[in-house]
């Protein structure tokens, strides 16, 4: 008896945590809540009302309208909702207020637990610049560039020229790939220095920039770390993140093909000096730049929970969110170096509502109307936020979720994602398991030949779909006719009890397997277009029987729009900047204007030298996805 009293005492840690995020990870926070039997009051904006974390929370207080600044940024009404709830920690999540001092402190003076580490190692490792300093006096491997405020374009180009190119332009506040750009020469550091600084300050309120050397086709490795107030952090092995567009990582994996374990403890004991140089507690992650010597550099600490932690507790058998409530508590970390092994490989597949076909992935908007995730498959972890019905709004990241699979070797894994991927039911939004289907079936992500730069090297000219096989081209057509035949036959059996509502229902769910590949039938209408999910890429096939095939050679053809002369968005969000109006001339490459989506800009450029006809848009406004923005003669 007393050793179970001695257990209950050690695992009581807090009766209320308020989680202050949204989506997947509030969803994952309140699962660990739920197990260690604490309860959790969620947070949430008015068009957040019936979202899964809500229904899943204990209590829920609205905190503002829709815009993240006045409802998940809002700390007045945060604070709040923890006065009024009671909750005596708060886990911030990821994003959002997680890396925020202003509010960790004021939960501090409040005497509520901020479940992270203390603000002293949130300001330290928050500035990009300090936090190289702290970095290179621990004895950290740094890249050279340059510490300090840049004021000017003309400041920009020279320290620019002084490091050497390609330079990396960044905004000094922030992490998420968001305010950063590449500069190969001096035209390109200007236009980085007028897009990071904009970015910058309209995610962050912080404009200052960090200017460094860019190392050309390097590895994006990571190491998890985890410590406690009492001295004591470790290093939970590394994850392999290169697999990403515009900075922001889409597939990642533990542990690295490319690491050996030489690598791996010097990686491992690098990012522990770092943790105790600035009293780290909870769990962070240290990021390292891996050149193709397998020499590392510091990137950035992210000094809260990690989008990818998952695949690290696949391979560990850790609970990170029960871990940093622990710590939070004061408990000591039980656990020792020699303890934390590598059992087997994960895999995570970030699945967005997005448009892969367009720069790797715009953002898209729409209602789940089917949805089903592949948890009918054994090793398979789905962290999600969302349910058939939910909305994917402007205003929020547009993921859907956190797809994971894992295995006792990476092959195992690798297959187990294909097939989760093959049997992910998403209808209603634009997703990106095209790419992902893509990406792990491709040879050199299976041989482990990856960079940063996979995904623009191996499809220069864009992401295009799946391209298929003469056998594969066969086994899709073999496929849509079966289709077809099956539901000829079945709206001919009259006895059959289906409606045609149900039928076209359970056709949707149909899925057939040929040398073990899988299809889903996405959509059929009368006139015979059947649409299949075919290796993640939907393909429209058309099944016509004879007769109807040669009266439909006497149907028109619709002329597709001349593309060069129109411009529209080419995804939903706000204008920023109109830079030309009717009667100008443009030239081709030329900016036309400026559309901001879910905080990133995009430029949209002419694709030819014409004047200006008219222009249909003003800054300020907001547009749709395929919106006419701008018409040339």
């Amino acid at each position: 008896s007393l050793s179970l009293s001695l257990s209950l005492s050690l695992s009581q840690t807090f009766d209320k945590i308020l989680i202050a995020n949204r989506g997947e990870i509030a969803c994952r926070v309140i699962k660990t809540c739920k197990k260690m039997g604490i309860k959790t009051v969620a947070v949430h904006s008015d068009v957040d009302s019936s979202a899964v974390h809500v229904k899943m929370a204990d209590e829920a207080i609205c905190v503002g309208p829709a815009p993240t600044n006045k409802s998940y940024l809002n700390m007045d009404a945060i604070m709040n909702a923890i006065r009024t709830t009671g909750a005596q920690a708060v886990h911030p999540g990821y994003g959002f207020l997680s890396e925020n001092k202003e509010f960790a402190k004021r939960l501090n003076a409040e005497g509520v637990t901020f479940i992270g580490p203390d603000t002293h190692a949130i300001q330290a490792m928050g500035d990009k610049i300090e936090s190289k300093l702290i970095a290179k006096a621990a004895k950290v491997n740094t890249i050279p560039g340059f510490d300090g405020v840049v004021k000017t374009a003309d400041e920009a180009v020279q320290i620019a020229q002084d490091i050497g190119y390609p330079v990396m332009i960044k905004a000094s506040a922030g992490g998420g790939g968001k305010g950063m750009r590449i500069a190969w020469n001096e035209e390109e550091t200007r236009e980085g220095f007028r897009f990071s600084s904009q970015e910058a300050a309209s995610s962050f309120g912080d404009d200052r920039l960090l200017i460094e050397k860019y190392i050309d086709n390097p590895r994006h490795i990571e190491i998890q770390v985890l410590a406690d107030k009492h001295g004591n952090a470790l290093w939970l092995n590394e994850r392999e993140c290169s697999i990403q567009r515009r900075n922001q990582k889409v597939v990642e994996e533990a542990p690295s093909t490319f690491l050996d374990g030489e690598t791996r403890r010097a990686m491992g004991e690098q990012a522990v000096q770092l943790a105790k140089a600035v009293q780290y507690s909870s769990a962070g992650t240290v990021e390292f730049l891996v050149d193709s010597g397998k020499n590392f550099y510091f990137l950035e600490m992210n000094t809260r929970l990690q989008v990818e932690h998952p695949i690290t507790e696949c391979i560990t058998g850790l609970d990170l969110v029960e871990q940093m409530i622990r710590v939070a508590k004061g408990y000591h970390l039980h656990l020792k170096q020699e303890d934390i092994p590598i059992n087997g490989w994960a895999i995570e597949s970030r699945v967005y509502a997005e448009d892969p076909y367009k720069s790797f992935g715009l953002p898209s908007i729409g209602r789940l109307s089917q949805y089903q995730e592949p948890l009918n498959l054994s090793k398979v972890r789905v962290d999600s936020g969302i349910q058939e019905g939910s909305d994917i709004s402007i205003y929020y990241d547009p993921m859907i979720s956190k797809l994971v699979t894992y295995g006792a070797s990476r092959a195992e894994a690798l297959s187990r994602m294909e097939e989760a991927l093959d049997n992910y039911v998403i209808r209603g939004v634009t997703h990106n398991i095209p790419l992902l289907r893509e990406i792990i079936s491709h040879p050199r992500f299976i041989s482990g030949d990856i960079s940063t730069n996979f995904l623009p090297e191996v499809y220069p000219d864009g992401f295009k779909g799946h391209q298929l096989d003469a056998n594969q081209r066969r086994e899709l057509l073999a496929s849509a006719a079966a289709l077809h035949v099956s539901a000829q036959l079945r709206s001919q059996n009259v006895h059959g009890p289906l409606s045609p509502t149900t039928s076209e229902h359970t056709l949707k769910q149909f899925k057939t397997k040929a040398h073990n590949v899988s299809f889903q039938c996405v959509s059929r209408d009368a006139s015979g277009v059947i649409v299949l999910q075919f290796m993640g890429t939907l393909f429209r096939v058309r099944v016509l029987s004879r007769l109807a095939s040669q009266l439909n050679s006497h149907m028109p053809e619709k002329v597709p729009e001349d593309t060069s002369s129109i411009l529209r968005s080419p995804m939903p969000g706000t204008v920023v900047a109109v830079s030309v109006k009717p009667g100008d001339t443009v030239a081709e490459g030329q900016e036309i204007c400026v559309i901001e989506a879910m905080k990133m800009q995009n430029s949209l450029a002419a694709a030819k030298q014409a004047k200006v006809k008219s222009v249909h848009c003003k800054s300020g406004e907001t547009v749709g996805e395929g919106d006419l923005l701008v018409e040339l003669e």
